[in-house]
């Protein structure tokens, strides 16, 4: 992973050169509070141990009970099942993915009509065994294979943590299943069995995926100008606090789509805490030039784009044409176009002073990947570190399971009664 911070330089808001150097010392301190964090296994910070932590043999065990499936059906919600799904969208497989992450009764569904069930692996995912959305996804999915004719028992793979209903419906079933790992919050574990078991089962060689987030895990120093994740982090950390209080995330290349998604997870959920943080915004290149573009270099000077691609890609090329108009275009390809579209949008922003930075990894592959999604989660670290925000948190996540549960009579919660006192000024 390669990190350009030069058009965030002198920009509005924007950094210098004198900005960063300063900033630096308090990286350096920050390092030192991480990498003691990641040595003794405290929470969050073991997450960033993950590449070497992670059981690849214990994942593929896990899996291989079952045969060559047609698609695998993750049931999570959040973090349990973001990582999974930017591996599966950004990696080609003949194995289909997909995933069941809200409680949509159409899209459910519709989902279901069209799943082939008897040769469907669902992957069910929660550390707490818990989650409301993801139990009663998985008793719809359940009862629909059920009535299928499909034995679910033997197309089931239950992710989870040592206690809870979904620990004790594997251990009642014997179903095959994996540890949830300690220490390691939902959205950061996209390098742990929750996000690697689907990529086990579409065929993707896990251990690259490892080693990616190792040679992340190499890159951290403390210095922001010796490791690009600390340099991304610091400068979106420093240019939020000058006024950058959005961060628009924005891939040119569709395989990356998801990747925004979980991004906006990561970055909203961990640094959204007392005030402060940076909203993630989504959007893709070159599409969303057409659309979202026109905000970010001409509305309100509050934000940063955060353009990311891959330097290698496969090629297609245009056929020559007969248009006088179009004649330019022949004999280039698609790739190039799309690496010219990145590189106007980059200049665009920087002619319109927008702070822009470049994210580069050198394919769609699984070792990129893992670089790629280690670089971000130690990122959001050090921008929480910088901040001064509990980076491993949620409870304005909690506050909300809990009025939802009140409300569906699944205990006595006392952020149920709030949903009463909701204010109307409704309009017919």
């Amino acid at each position: 992973m390669r990190v350009d911070l030069g058009n965030a330089l002198e920009t509005t808001p924007g950094l210098t050169t004198e900005t960063l150097d300063r900033l630096d010392d308090r990286v350096a301190a920050a390092h030192e509070r991480i990498a003691g964090g990641m040595a003794d296994d405290e929470f969050g910070y073991a997450a960033l141990t993950l590449p070497e932590t992670a059981d690849p043999d214990a994942i593929r065990a896990a899996v291989d009970g079952f045969d060559r499936p047609e698609a695998v059906l993750t049931v999570g919600i959040g973090g349990s099942a973001l990582g999974a799904a930017t591996l599966s969208n950004a990696l080609s497989s003949d194995v289909d993915a997909y995933v069941l992450d809200n409680v949509d009764p159409d899209d459910t569904r519709a989902l279901l009509d069209d799943l082939p069930l008897g040769d469907t692996v669902v992957n069910v995912v929660s550390k707490s065994g818990t989650t409301v959305e993801t139990l009663a996804n998985f008793l719809v999915v359940r009862e629909a294979m059920a009535d299928a004719g499909v034995d679910w028992t033997e197309r089931t793979l239950v992710t989870t943590g040592e206690a809870g209903n979904l620990r004790q419906l594997a251990d009642r079933h014997d179903l095959p299943s994996l540890p949830v790992p300690d220490g390691v919050p939902g959205r950061f574990s996209a390098l742990s069995t929750v996000g690697l078991a689907v990529a086990a089962l579409q065929g993707h060689d896990v251990e690259a995926v490892l080693a990616g987030g190792r040679d992340g895990m190499d890159a951290l120093s403390g210095s922001l100008y010796d490791s690009p994740a600390y340099a991304y982090g610091a400068a979106t950390y420093a240019l939020a606090e000058r006024g950058a209080r959005t961060n628009a995330v924005m891939p040119y290349a569709e395989s990356l789509e998801t990747f925004a998604e979980w991004f906006a997870q990561l970055w909203a959920e961990s640094l959204g805490k007392d005030g402060l943080g940076q909203t993630p915004a989504r959007a893709l290149g070159a599409t969303d030039q057409h659309s979202q573009l026109q905000l970010y270099r001409a509305g309100p000077p509050d934000k940063l784009v955060t353009l990311v691609r891959p330097t290698e890609r496969a090629e297609v090329g245009i056929p020559e044409t007969d248009l006088d108009g179009l004649a330019y275009l022949g004999g280039s390809s698609l790739g190039g176009l799309l690496d010219a579209e990145f590189e106007a949008t980059e200049a665009s922003l920087a002619a319109a002073d927008v702070p822009n930075v470049r994210v580069e990894i050198d394919r769609v592959d699984e070792r990129a990947l893992g670089e790629l999604l280690y670089g971000m989660e130690a990122a959001c670290v050090l921008y929480g570190e910088l901040a001064s925000v509990s980076t491993f948190t949620q409870p304005a996540v909690e506050w909300g399971k809990k009025a939802a549960r009140g409300l569906l009579g699944g205990g006595d919660f006392a952020e149920a009664e709030a949903v009463a006192e909701k204010r109307e000024l409704q309009i017919d």
